[in-house]
């Protein structure tokens, strides 16, 4: 009888051991790798002001969230909203000005993402009785994160720091606002370079040219797969799109960081950039200044641009491969 009450007693703390063990795992330890540092939302901005900005000074990214419609003014530091593009720019409203040389905007429709450029930081806002509260701010992003994208298929945000290469990876809780980092994925072939965007499709990623090369690699933990060479005229590009049948590039500058090489090309094969098989279309728009950033949303496509006077926003379609509709919109 002894031995069978001391049998129970053993199985019984073992049975508790491993509950604790379970809750401790499933609770106790997170899958997050860092919180964000508190903030004041009150201090956050003039968000809800008027701009009073006429021009645009080195518009990065447009963005249509929900229905309203977002401009990076990198150079103005801040981001103006609308809802529509055809307001005046002095009838935008600013969504945050506490932002130095901040590039890009991401939304999964609940938080909003932008990268802190210059102070090397990634701020969260929320949209609260018609006005842009911060509510988060992630510190030491890299050095100069510089691109941010949230992609519906992994339901994850993706910040990019331009001077190391590094992909950080953000994910809001479930039912909640609070958004954490999830994870910092780095590859060596990307760790020395200076790189102003990539591309997601599908599960892989594509980082424009930096180190002289488009490299591709998985999405989920940044394994190289394949890089494309490209000559030095091309080595300063901004931004990669796939529409329809080719690849758009936008350009800053050739390997000296000389912006008078920017320009817009196109290929049907990346392989072949290289040989220099692709397409000059910067005429299309004018030549002469700095093409940045491309989105598409309301049926168009749209282009940032900077370096030319009274030029920022283009809007522009693609139909069975050729670029027509083309509009200056700012």
């Amino acid at each position: 009888m002894y031995k069978r009450k001391s049998l129970i007693i053993i199985l019984s703390v073992i049975a508790l051991c491993a509950i604790a063990a379970f809750f401790y795992h499933s609770t106790a330890k997170p899958s997050w790798l860092r919180k964000s540092e508190p903030v004041d939302p009150s201090v956050s901005s003039a968000s809800g002001q008027y701009n009073t900005y006429k021009h645009l000074k080195v518009p990065t990214c447009v963005a249509k969230i929900d229905k309203t419609y977002f401009i990076s003014d990198c150079y103005h530091n801040q981001i103006i909203y609308s809802d529509s593009l055809e307001t005046p720019l002095t009838e935008w409203k600013i969504m945050a000005d506490n932002i130095n040389l901040g590039h890009t905007l991401a939304s999964d429709g609940i938080v909003y993402l932008a990268d802190d450029t210059d102070n090397h930081s990634i701020l969260v806002y929320e949209k609260k009785e018609e006005k842009f509260l911060l509510t988060q701010k992630f510190s030491s992003i890299g050095i100069r994160p510089h691109y941010v994208v949230y992609d519906d298929s992994t339901s994850r945000f993706y910040a990019l720091s331009s001077m190391t290469g590094e992909i950080y990876v953000f994910k809001r809780l479930e039912n909640s606002t609070e958004v954490v980092l999830e994870e910092i994925r780095s590859m060596e072939e990307l760790s020395e370079s200076y790189i102003r965007s990539f591309t997601i499709m599908d599960d892989e990623i594509y980082f424009v040219s930096g180190p002289n090369a488009i490299v591709r690699a998985r999405l989920s933990d940044l394994t190289f797969l394949e890089e494309y060479p490209v000559g030095p005229e091309l080595s300063g590009m901004v931004q990669l799109e796939k529409i329809q049948d080719w690849y758009y590039i936008t350009i800053s500058t050739d390997i000296d960081g000389n912006q008078d090489a920017a320009t817009i090309i196109r290929t049907q094969d990346l392989h072949g950039l290289i040989d220099g098989d692709y397409e000059d279309i910067y005429s299309l728009f004018g030549e002469g200044g700095t093409p940045y950033y491309m989105t598409t949303f309301d049926g168009h496509w749209y282009l940032t641009e900077h370096r030319k006077k009274k030029r920022g926003l283009w809007q522009f379609d693609v139909i069975d491969n050729e670029i027509v509709n083309i509009k200056l919109l700012y």
